[in-house]
C-alpha cells in the first residue's frame, strides 16, 4: 500500500467527511471499518431523520457547545452551518430547516445523508476497508502505518475518527480512546451526555406524561447551571425528553446527586397571577373535594402527585382551602421538584462527554501536539453540544479540517 497515504479510521459522521476532504485535496486515501455498512450510527440519528446541522451563523454555534466550544472556533469558521447544507444539497440531498432552526433531510431519510456521503467517497476512489484497526504505528514521534489483525498498512497520516462510546451496538466501542491512551494522549474521563435522568421520586404513575411549554432549572447548591422553556416527559425511571437531554450536559461536575430539578409547570404566570387563576377555578369548584377541583389547571396524571407535594389533604373542601395552602400550591407549581439520582447508561446516551483532551490537539488542523501526521476529529474529542445538529455539525468541522490537513501532510516531499 501507497505509504504516502491518509487512513481514516472509522466510517461514522467525522470520518466520512475526513476521507472526502482528504481525497479532494489529492491525497490517496483508505477509510477503515469494521461494520458492514458506513455510517451506522449516522443512520439512526435523529431518530433515523438525521439532524444533518443548525441553520444558524457560527457564534450561535459556539453559544450551543457545552463543552470546549472555544477548540471549536477555527474549524467551525472555516466549514460552518451553511456550508454543512450547500455540501448536502450539492450532493443531492435537498434539505429542510424546522423549528428550532434544525436542518434535515427533506426525504425524512438519514439513510440519504449516508448515500450521499458514500457516493462521494466512490467517486473521489476512495479504497474501503471492512477491518478493525488494531493500533497505530509511531516512528520517531511520526504516524507511519495502522495495524489491524490480519495486516499492517503503511500511511503518512491518520486520523482517528471512531466516536464515543454511546449507541455501542452501532460499533462505538471504544478502539479510539484505547488508542489514543497507548500512543500518551490524555483521554478524560467519559460520562453520558444528552441523557435521561434517573430520579428518586417514583414515577409509574406519570410514566408517559409529556409536558409541553414548561421551564426546566437545574441548580448545584446556590448556583442555577440550566434554565431553558421546552418539552419534557416523564417515564418509568425518572424523565427524559429535549429539555432533560439539554439540561444533562450541565450536569458533569460532581455527582448527579449535587443537583436540583425544579420544573416550573406555568411560566406564562407569575406566582400573582397564577394565584389569581387557582383562586377562579376555586370560586368554579367550591362545592368539590381538592382533588377534583385541579381539571382545568393540570394534566389528570399529574394531579396526585402535585397534590402530594403541595401537602394539602386531597379530600378537603375546596371552600376550606386556605390562604397558606394555595400559597403551597401555587410555590408548587412554579417549582416541581423532582431529585436526580444518576444518568441512564452510557448507551443511551445520545454523545459521549470526555474523550481526548482538546490540549493535546491543534485546533487549526486537529493534529496532535505530541504525534505527527496523528490527527483526530469528531466524537472522539472531549467536545459535546445541545440536541438540534450541533453535535454532528462538530463531526462535519472537524472532520474537514482533519481532513485537509492529514492530506497536506500526506503530500509533503520525505
Amino acid at each position: 500500500m501507497n505509504k504516502n497515504r491518509v487512513a481514516v479510521i472509522g466510517g461514522g459522521a467525522a470520518g466520512m467527511m475526513a476521507a472526502i476532504f482528504a481525497l479532494r485535496s489529492g491525497a490517496d486515501v483508505v477509510l477503515f471499518e469494521p461494520n458492514k455498512m458506513l455510517g451506522k450510527k449516522l443512520r439512526i440519528t435523529g431518530k433515523g431523520r438525521c439532524n444533518v446541522t443548525n441553520n444558524c451563523e457560527c457564534a450561535e454555534l459556539m453559544q450551543n457547545i457545552t463543552r470546549n466550544g472555544k477548540f471549536m472556533y477555527s474549524s467551525v469558521n472555516r466549514f460552518k452551518p451553511s456550508d454543512v447544507m450547500s455540501f448536502f444539497e450539492e450532493a443531492g440531498v435537498p434539505l429542510k430547516t424546522e423549528r428550532g432552526r434544525r436542518v434535515f433531510p427533506q426525504s425524512d431519510r438519514a439513510a440519504d445523508v449516508v448515500w450521499a456521503l458514500e457516493k462521494k467517497l466512490n467517486e473521489l476512489g476512495c479504497i474501503i476497508v471492512k477491518e478493525r484497526i488494531k493500533n497505530i504505528k509511531v516512528e520517531n514521534g511520526v504516524v507511519c502505518a495502522v495495524c489491524s489483525e490480519r495486516e499492517e498498512y503503511p500511511c503518512k497520516a491518520a486520523v482517528l475518527a471512531t466516536g464515543g462510546v454511546s449507541y455501542t451496538g452501532t460499533g462505538s466501542t471504544g478502539d479510539g480512546h484505547r488508542m489514543a491512551k497507548e500512543l500518551g494522549l490524555d483521554v478524560t474521563e467519559l460520562k453520558p451526555s444528552l441523557v435521561p435522568v434517573v430520579t428518586k421520586d417514583k414515577t409509574e404513575e406519570i410514566m408517559g406524561l409529556t409536558l409541553k411549554n414548561v421551564t426546566l432549572t437545574v441548580s448545584r447548591g446556590e448556583k442555577k447551571v440550566y434554565s431553558e422553556l421546552g418539552e419534557m416527559l416523564f417515564t418509568h425511571f425518572g424523565v427524559s425528553g429535549p429539555l432533560v437531554l439539554s439540561a444533562s450536559a450541565h450536569m458533569q461536575t460532581g455527582s448527579v446527586r449535587d443537583y436540583k430539578m425544579e420544573i416550573d409547570l406555568k411560566p406564562a404566570l407569575s406566582e400573582a397571577e397564577l394565584d389569581k387563576r387557582v383562586l377562579s377555578d376555586f370560586e368554579k369548584y367550591s362545592a368539590r373535594d381538592f382533588v377534583n377541583a385541579l381539571g382545568d389547571l393540570l394534566p389528570k396524571k399529574l394531579i396526585p402527585s402535585v397534590i402530594r407535594k403541595s401537602g394539602i389533604p386531597e379530600r378537603i373542601k375546596v371552600s376550606s382551602v386556605t390562604k397558606e395552602m394555595r400559597a403551597r400550591l401555587v410555590e408548587t407549581l412554579k417549582a416541581y421538584s423532582v431529585t436526580p439520582v444518576s444518568f441512564r447508561p452510557i448507551e443511551e446516551a445520545i454523545v459521549t462527554c470526555g474523550g481526548v483532551s482538546v490540549k493535546e490537539i491543534d485546533p487549526k488542523t486537529m493534529m496532535s501536539k505530541k504525534i505527527g501526521g496523528l490527527f483526530v476529529a469528531g466524537e472522539l474529542l472531549d467536545l459535546d453540544a445541545y440536541t438540534g445538529g450541533y453535535n454532528l455539525q462538530i463531526a462535519w468541522s472537524t472532520g474537514k479540517t482533519a481532513g485537509e490537513a492529514a492530506a497536506a501532510v500526506a503530500l509533503e516531499e520525505n
